[in-house]
């Protein structure tokens, strides 16, 4: 983020609260959804997708949506069940 953006500011505020960060509307509906994806996909509904669309994502786009979001998912929870830790120089980057 900090890299894409080359706002080290604006990455660490949505990292911290992407809710406070000042995102524009369309973004905070993507990573609401990503987070109830992670938290509670069995509630994850039609209603959802329909939201997604009002603010403009294609179906391809809101699919992007879901796979990223499991994808991390499922690494991050390979990642703790096996005890794994971010290296220094990893989590260093473009800091």
């Amino acid at each position: 983020m900090r890299r894409l953006t080359n706002d080290p500011i604006f990455a660490e505020r949505v990292v911290l609260d992407y809710r406070r960060a000042g995102l524009d509307a369309r973004t905070r509906a993507m990573l609401d959804y990503a987070i109830k994806i992670t938290r509670a996909s069995v509630e994850c509904d039609e209603t959802d997708i329909v939201a997604l669309r009002d603010h403009g994502f294609t179906t391809d786009a809101i699919y992007d949506i879901i796979n990223t979001a499991a994808i991390y998912n499922f690494n991050n929870r390979v990642a703790n069940a096996s005890g794994f830790l971010p290296d220094r120089l990893n989590h260093g980057l473009y800091r």
